[in-house]
């Protein structure tokens, strides 16, 4: 996922100290961060996000899977970050946005089936 943003220094700051991606390169108006076996990367953009994202303008949601979504979503709010925890038949999730309004959500880790 290349989120492509205007807020840019906001959202490296995001993924980075709130989300504790680790970075792995940066580049003038670029930053790649590991995530897990992959990398997400930060790209500037011109134009700002006012709200959260609707599905038309970013269909991807991103997908943190954690141990504990009680303790991680606390994480993230100590750090300002609004996060809606919604529980289903199949799991819960914590649903929140990036600074530039790109959804993203924290899962509970699933026992292998």
């Amino acid at each position: 996922m290349i989120p492509k943003t205007q807020p840019f220094e906001a959202c490296v700051r995001f993924y980075e100290g709130c989300l504790g991606l680790p970075v792995w390169w940066v580049k003038p108006d670029i930053c790649c961060l590991r995530f897990g076996s992959g990398y997400l990367m930060v790209e500037r953009l011109d134009v700002a996000a006012s709200a959260a994202k609707s599905v038309a303008q970013n269909p991807t949601v991103l997908r943190f899977h954690v141990p504990d979504i009680e303790a991680a979503s606390a994480h993230l709010h100590a750090r300002g970050v609004a996060v809606r925890v919604q529980s289903f038949d199949w799991g819960t999730i914590a649903a929140f946005v990036d600074p530039d309004g790109n959804p993203c959500e924290l899962a509970e880790v699933w026992p292998e089936a």
